[in-house]
C-alpha cells in the first residue's frame, strides 16, 4: 500500500459518500456501460457504498444477484436472457476482485466466479468464446478469444488491451458488438501484472509487457482463421501505453488504435491520480517498498524514446482535460511518431472519455479495420479537434481556446527530439 493511500483514504471515503463513483472518474459510468455494466447494476452498487472499504462487498453482492437470476433463466430454457445476466455478473465479479491489491483469498474466489460466468457466456453464445492460456517466460498469460459465427478464414484480428485497472472480461461486450459482428477476430488479453496473469505470479517489469504482446501475436498467427498480415491492437489508458510499447517492439502489428495514451511518465500520473492507482501498479509489479518502486519502476517507464520506432498506422485519441495525461503531453508524444498517424482531442473530456465512450469504441474498431486493410498508408498525419457541440475541426487537434499558441511543453519536447 502507498503512503498516499494510507494517509488520504479518508478523502476517498468522503468523495464516494458525497459524489459516488463520478467523484473519482467523471462520466465513467458511460464507459463502464460500454464494457458490459448495466446502468442499474452500477447504481445499485454505489447506493451500497459509503466508504472505499465497502466497494468489494457491494460489487460482489450485486454480482451474485445477477448470477442467481442467470442460473434461473438458464434452467428454465431462456439462454439469451441468461447470457445477458452472466455478462453483467462477470464484469461485476471482475470489479470485486480488482478491489484487492494483494494476493487475498477473496480475490481468488471472486476471480473464480468471474471465470464461471464467462464459461456460461461461451456455453450460451452462438459465437466461439474461448479461454486462452499461454506459456510466457516461465509463467502464464491469459486471454479470451472471440471468433465470428460460421466458417472463418483469412480474417483480420485485433488484440484488445485493457487499462491498468481493467481485466480481459471488460472487453466481452465490446469484442462481440464491434469486432466479431463485422467478421473480425478479437483477443482480449491480460498482460504481466493484470488479472489472472498477475495473480498467477507474473508481475509487470519495465520491458516484459511488450514481449507478452509478441507472444499473443505468435498465438494469433498460429490460428488458421487469422490473416497473419492483418493483426492490430486496440488499447485504452495503460493498455494504450503498453500498445505503443508493443508496436515499437514488434512490427508484426499492422495497426494501433489507442485512447487515453500518454508518455508513460508514471511519477507525474500517480502524483495526480487517486492513490489506488499507484497501489495497484505496485501490486502488479510486485513492489511493497514505495521508495524503491518510485526509483526503479515509476522513474523509468516513459516511452518518449520508443515511439519513433513504430512503423504501423497509429490512432491516438485523448480528452482535453485528462487528469492523468495532460493534453500537452499527448500531443507532444504524437509529434514523435513517424508512421502514418491520426490524433483526435475531445473537448472537455476527462480520463474515462465517458462523454464519447460509445463513439470511441466503435470508431476504434472501424479505424482498425481500415488500417489493417491498408487504407491509411498514404495518409501521413491527420488531426482533429472534436467539439462537444458536434463540430469537428480538421487540420489541428490543439484546443481552440489556445488561439493558435503552442504550449512550451510541446515545443520543448519537439526541440529535444530534433537535437
Amino acid at each position: 500500500m502507498t503512503q498516499r493511500a494510507v494517509s488520504q483514504g479518508w478523502i476517498l471515503d468522503i468523495a464516494l459518500a458525497q459524489g459516488g463513483f463520478d467523484a473519482l472518474h467523471p462520466e465513467a459510468k458511460a464507459t463502464l456501460e460500454e464494457c458490459g455494466h448495466n446502468h442499474r447494476d452500477f447504481d445499485r452498487v454505489f447506493e451500497l457504498v459509503k466508504s472505499g472499504v465497502m466497494i468489494p462487498k457491494a460489487w460482489s453482492t450485486v454480482a451474485a444477484q445477477a448470477e442467481a437470476r442467470a442460473k434461473h433463466y438458464e434452467s428454465e430454457g431462456f439462454p439469451a436472457t441468461a447470457k445477458d445476466l452472466y455478462q453483467r455478473a462477470a464484469v461485476m465479479w471482475g470489479r470485486a476482485q480488482y478491489s484487492f491489491f494483494n494476493d487475498d483469498p477473496r480475490k481468488t474466489v471472486f476471480r473464480q466466479r468471474c471465470n464461471e460466468s464467462v464459461e456460461a457466456i461461451g456455453r450460451l453464445s452462438n459465437q466461439t468464446i474461448r479461454r486462452v492460456e499461454l506459456d510466457f517466460e516461465g509463467e502464464k498469460i491469459f486471454g479470451l478469444l472471440f471468433l465470428p459465427e460460421g466458417n472463418v478464414s483469412n480474417a483480420p484480428a485485433v488484440i484488445l488491451g485493457p487499462g491498468m485497472d481493467m481485466i480481459k472480461e471488460d472487453y466481452i461486450q465490446i469484442a462481440q458488438r464491434y469486432y466479431t459482428s463485422r467478421g473480425m477476430i478479437a483477443l482480449s488479453i491480460e498482460g504481466p501484472g493484470q488479472g489472472e496473469s498477475g495473480s498467477s505470479g507474473l508481475k509487470v517489469t519495465l520491458t516484459n509487457y511488450q514481449r507478452a504482446i509478441s507472444r499473443y501475436i505468435d498465438f494469433l498467427e498460429e490460428l488458421p482463421q487469422v490473416d497473419k498480415n492483418r493483426i492490430g491492437l486496440f488499447g485504452v489508458s495503460m493498455g494504450a501505453i503498453w500498445g505503443l510499447r508493443g508496436a515499437a517492439h514488434d512490427n508484426r502489428l499492422k495497426s494501433l488504435a489507442t485512447f487515453m495514451a500518454g508518455p508513460g511518465e508514471l511519477e507525474k500520473s500517480f502524483s495526480k491520480a487517486q492513490p489506488s492507482f499507484k497501489a495497484n501498479m505496485m501490486y502488479m509489479s510486485g513492489y511493497t517498498d514505495e521508495e524503491k518502486f518510485d526509483k526503479e519502476m515509476a522513474a523509468n517507464y516513459s516511452i518518449w524514446h520508443l515511439v519513433p520506432n513504430i512503423t504501423c498506422p497509429v490512432l491516438i485519441g485523448n480528452g482535453e482535460f485528462d487528469e492523468l495525461i495532460p493534453v500537452e503531453d499527448a500531443i507532444a508524444l504524437y509529434e514523435l511518431i513517424k508512421a502514418p498517424k491520426e490524433l483526435r482531442i475531445y473537448e472537455n473530456e476527462f480520463h474515462p472519455l465517458g462523454g464519447v465512450a460509445a463513439e470511441i469504441f466503435r470508431y476504434g474498431s472501424e479505424w482498425s479495420l481500415r488500417a489493417l486493410n491498408g487504407d491509411f498508408a498514404q495518409r501521413p498525419d491527420k488531426r482533429y479537434y472534436v467539439h462537444t457541440d458536434g463540430r469537428v475541426v480538421e487540420g489541428s487537434a490543439n484546443p481552440a481556446w489556445w488561439l493558435g499558441a503552442q504550449p512550451p511543453e510541446i515545443l520543448a519536447r519537439k526541440q529535444s527530439s530534433e537535437s
